[in-house]
Formats: structure tokens, sequence, C-alpha cells
């Protein structure tokens, strides 16, 4: 980056209240996911109860701040907001499946029962499959005035939730818990298609709203993916290191399993060295996207330090 370049990323990052702006995203999301989704009395209203309770249990909301701040990079020709409480259906359904005791048999999810804990195992499954065709009722019903852009961003977000990106992601994960000799290629190959492809996602669904064509999200795409790895192996490492009451979900739970992790496969220090290198990749290709995006640089820094 030339040196005036990155004089103007600096002062950006300066002039930038970080905290304050992470937390209006966050607030456009929650308000988004109350005025877009069913209300809990809707008939039935155990479903949507479950679909609700799993939705506003709080987290990160990564994903949908990611869509958020990259659409705003790029003018926010459209209002991303329904993309990105779509986006966060589909983590949130993959959430609630992945707990379920024929996949991760979890208790505790953001600091609360799991779905199936609170409700039943039948309401949660149900749960999860009414959010994933919800976001694709939110992504027709709210760009059907913008038919390609529409098109678009079903593609993208199909394209990551598919059986060759999330679900065939999962399905790797569950195959190698049940054999000996995973190796790292094998660990990448599962987490670039269940974590990394939907942060992939965020970005390109962003940038979508924004008005780029897709001819050119190649190099979103690929920090995307990049973050994505950066952050699961952070996952990997909290799990091996922190507490059940910091992370919110059951601490130690993949090597009591036998899940093979970053960690079990590399050890904590080529972990972290993995980590900081992922994130490096991508904040090289986010500090060439317009202005620099001194937030989405913030924020992909705060992703490789965070404690939960």
């Amino acid at each position: 980056m030339p040196r005036a370049a990155k004089r103007v990323v600096v002062t950006a990052l300066q002039r930038m209240d970080f905290p304050a702006q992470l937390e209006s995203y966050r607030q456009r999301v929650e308000r988004g996911l109350e005025e877009l989704t069913p209300p809990a009395d809707t008939r039935p209203a155990r479903l949507h109860e479950a679909m609700r309770y799993s939705l506003q249990a709080g987290g990160k909301r990564l994903r949908p701040v990611l869509l958020l701040a990259t659409a705003e990079v790029f003018g926010a020709r459209l209002n991303p907001l329904p993309a990105a409480v779509a986006l966060e259906c589909l983590h949130t359904y993959s959430l609630v499946h992945d707990d379920l005791p024929c996949m991760d048999n979890d208790d505790l999810r953001r600091g609360r029962p799991t779905a199936h804990r609170q409700f039943d195992e039948a309401t949660a499954l149900l749960a999860g499959d009414a959010l994933l065709t919800l976001a694709f009722q939110l992504l027709g019903r709210h760009y059907a005035h913008a038919p390609e852009i529409a098109a678009a961003l079903l593609r993208e977000l199909a394209g990551a939730a598919g059986s060759e990106q999330l679900i065939g992601g999962q399905m790797e994960d569950l195959l190698a818990e049940k054999k000996s000799g995973v190796t790292a290629g094998d660990l990448v190959f599962i987490h670039h298609r269940k974590t990394a492809a939907m942060i992939a996602a965020a970005l390109a669904a962003g940038a979508l709203c924004g008005g780029v064509d897709e001819g050119n999200l190649a190099a979103l795409r690929d920090a995307g993916r990049h973050l994505g790895l950066a952050f699961q192996i952070v996952d990997d490492i909290l799990d091996a290191t922190a507490d059940t009451a910091t992370l919110g979900k059951t601490a130690g739970k993949d090597a009591r399993a036998g899940k093979a992790t970053f960690v079990s496969v590399h050890g904590l220090d080529a972990a972290r060295a993995a980590a900081a290198e992922h994130t490096t990749t991508a904040l090289a290709a986010l500090r060439r996207l317009p202005g620099g995006a001194p937030f989405l640089v913030r924020l992909a820094e705060q992703m490789l330090t965070r404690k939960s």
C-alpha cells in the first residue's frame, strides 16, 4: 500500500469510535431480527417461539455485522438489513441443528439452554428448518424490486449453506470423529466449508448490496475464507483454553468428543501462528477496499484477539 494511502487508513482508524460503531451495527441487526421474523404468537406459536428463542439468544452477530459494514464500504445502494437478517437466520439454523443429540449433543449455546433442551428435539429440528427457509423468503420478499441483485444474493447464500459448503463441512466434521489420522488438509477442507464459507458470503452479500457485480467478488470471498479460517482456529484455541462461563457454550467438549481441531492436529502455538497468518492475509485484502475499510480492519483484528 502506498505511504499516502496508509496515512489515510490510519487517520480513519483514529477518527473511528469502533466500539460505538460495532454496537450500532449490532443494534440494527437486533431490530431487524425483531421486525423481519414472524411474531412469537404466530400459529403454531411453539414453533415461532423456538425460532425467536434461538435467534434472540444474543451472540456476536459477526456475520450480519460484516455484511452491513461491507455494504456501507461500497455505498449500500440497497438496504442490506434483510440480507443481514437472512444470513443470521442461516447461521442460527446451523447452530440449532449442530447442537442436536444426533450431531454434537450440546446443552448450552450463547449462555443458555440449547433449543432442544428448552423445547424438545422435534421442535428444535423444525425451528432450524423454518429458519433456513425464512432466510430465502426474506431475500425473495425484500429484493423483489431488484431481481438481478435478489438472484445474486440467493445464489451467494444458498451456495454457502449447501451440500458443497456448510452442510458438507458439517458432514465431514461428523465423519472425522469416527476415524483416526485426520490430516491438516482434512481440517482445512472441513472448516473452509463449515465456518469460512458463511463469512465469505457475508462480505460478498454486503458488496452485492453495495452494487458490486459478481465478477468483482473473488477477492472479497478469498478474504472472507481467510478470516473464517482464523475465526475457527481461534474457536478451537478457546475451546481448549477458556471456561464454559466465558464461552457461553460447553468448553473442552471437542477434546472429550475426540474431534479433530487445529489445536489437536497442530498444537496451541502452531494454531495461534496460523490464526495470525490467516488474519494478516485477510487484513491485506480488506485494506485494499474503498477508503481502506477501517471498521472491517478493526473488526478482523478484534476477531483474532477475542476471548469468547
